[in-house]
């Protein structure tokens, strides 16, 4: 009988947990390694005086995506963690005081799109039957199947076109509807996967039809228990998960990688290795000895990175009840502001914000009576705004503070217990982030598809790719889509 194949998985965010999942689920001997104490990546959860953070993504919108890493290992999903209906999706609100219940309710929005402009009830048809059309080729045909040659790419173009996916996502959006408070409710998703909707191709209003199929969940306990569950998923059918292990390098020579050296010199031989850190870390850094990783970290860094982000987390000793549990606060400036955070070398002086308030679904994520928060903030990235947050950071947050209380919770600042913030140069120092981009590579469709780094590495026959930064790109559904497109690539392929 010939020996079980092994693979080794880099980094245990949502992508290698998921690609983790499906190759133990599929008789591979799978380990998975995490650099930091716990598992999550960027999904990662911070406890403090019986306050839980969730560090990173919050809004679940395909759980027949999750529900899947369960089914192909045999198991219930409602057997690890329970998922809850966020309704509405979004309140989103505006400086005018007017704000929008963004809910999977054809009435409620019939009724609060009419307010604002009766033409746009019937336009809003419209973007929802496009947006549908996109969602059934970009993402039910497209979202898992791996782009590895440009015939790839070429196949799907026809469909591409009819959609029109050289237009951006607010081009798009306009062309169905006129009130500019509605074009940003209906563009500013892109924005949620890294992506500026004045230039991410109008593929990705797709998330609109997605969160009307599905809804918005959010797991009991907050998004570090749905980690939890995969994590004991992981373990349930034999893989094993090694934290607080850094990797030097993976170790390549010629045509094929062998394995993965840890810092503290452990070595982890493998039939093949995927990695679900970020991509130039991975190329630059982890392969830096190979002609390969040099090649194309070097490519790598000439490409358009995301914004990064500005994270506040703070627990309140009382439960703010006006508020719902997503909250988008646009600020005075919508275009302008999003080139200042696509384009600019400094930080603006205004900001568009997105607040989460996960106990207004699950009140056991704070003390009684006390409320568990974090906001955050689109900033630029490093490379495009080397900002010394050191200094800037607290000033920010200060800011922040002030502008929440006077407009969306009163008396915010008598009622801190705790808080934290989370800036660039944590993206860049903790989580390897290239220039500190909080989604990788901007999703611009020149950077899409074939044009983003593929799942398998064209020339190391034996390494793959998982995560943000790799097809179909960031995002919950994309980096778990990410993971059923590499897996299927390494159960053909590598570990046949």
């Amino acid at each position: 009988m010939s020996e079980a194949k092994t693979a080794v998985v880099v980094g245990a965010g949502f992508g290698g947990l998921a690609l983790a999942i499906r190759l133990q689920a599929g008789g591979v001997q799978t380990t998975l390694l995490e650099k930091r104490d716990k598992p999550g990546g960027r999904a990662y959860v911070y406890e403090d005086q019986g306050f839980v953070f969730d560090a990173g993504p919050t809004v679940i919108t395909d759980p027949s995506a999750l529900e899947e890493l369960f089914t192909v290992a045999g198991k219930r999903m409602s057997d690890y963690v329970e998922m809850l209906p966020v309704a509405p999706f979004y309140r989103l609100c505006w400086e005018d005081g007017s704000h929008f219940d963004y809910a999977n309710d054809q009435e409620a929005l019939d009724r609060q799109i009419h307010a604002l402009n009766p033409a746009d009830v019937a336009g809003y048809q419209r973007f929802l039957s496009y947006s549908k059309a996109v969602f059934d080729e970009g993402y039910l045909k497209l979202g898992a199947v791996p782009f590895l040659s440009f015939r790839d790419m070429i196949q799907a173009g026809p469909q591409l076109a009819r959609l029109q996916a050289w237009q951006s996502v607010y081009k798009l959006v306009s062309k169905f509807i006129q009130d500019e408070h509605l074009r940003q409710a209906f563009s500013f998703h892109s924005l949620l996967v890294g992506g500026n909707p004045f230039a991410t191709s109008s593929i990705y209003t797709l998330i609109h039809a997605l969160e009307r199929r599905w809804g918005v969940w959010f797991p009991r306990g907050g998004t570090g228990a749905l980690v939890d569950a995969l994590v004991r998923l992981f373990q349930d059918i034999g893989g094993r998960i090694e934290l607080n292990a850094p990797v030097a390098r993976i170790e390549a020579s010629g045509a094929r990688v062998s394995g993965v050296l840890l810092e503290d010199g452990r070595r982890f031989a493998a039939d093949a290795v995927a990695s679900n850190a970020d991509v130039v870390h991975t190329y630059a850094a982890l392969l830096g000895q190979h002609p390969r990783g040099v090649a194309e970290g070097k490519a790598l860094t000439k490409k358009r990175f995301s914004n990064s982000l500005f994270v506040l987390y703070f627990g309140l000793d009382r439960h703010h009840s006006q508020l719902q549990h997503h909250t988008v606060c646009f600020g005075p400036r919508y275009r302008g502001l999003i080139d200042d955070i696509f384009k600019g070398d400094t930080l603006a002086d205004d900001f568009s914000l997105y607040l989460h308030a996960p106990c207004v679904t699950d009140p056991s994520l704070a003390p009684p009576g006390c409320g568990s928060h974090y906001v955050l903030a689109p900033v630029p990235h490093l490379g495009n705004a080397p900002i010394d947050w050191d200094v800037e950071g607290p000033r920010y947050r200060d800011r922040i503070f002030a502008y929440l209380e006077e407009r969306y919770m009163p008396g915010l600042r008598s009622q801190l217990v705790t808080s934290r913030i989370f800036t660039p140069h944590d993206f860049r120092d903790q989580l390897n982030a290239h220039v500190g981009s909080a989604f990788s590579l901007e999703p611009i469709l020149t950077q899409s598809a074939w044009f983003r780094p593929h799942n398998r590495d064209a020339e190391l026959a034996n390494l793959y790719l998982v995560g943000a930064g790799t097809h179909p790109g960031a995002g919950v559904p994309g980096v778990i889509g990410s993971a059923k497109a590499t897996a299927g690539l390494m159960l053909e392929g590598a570990l046949a």
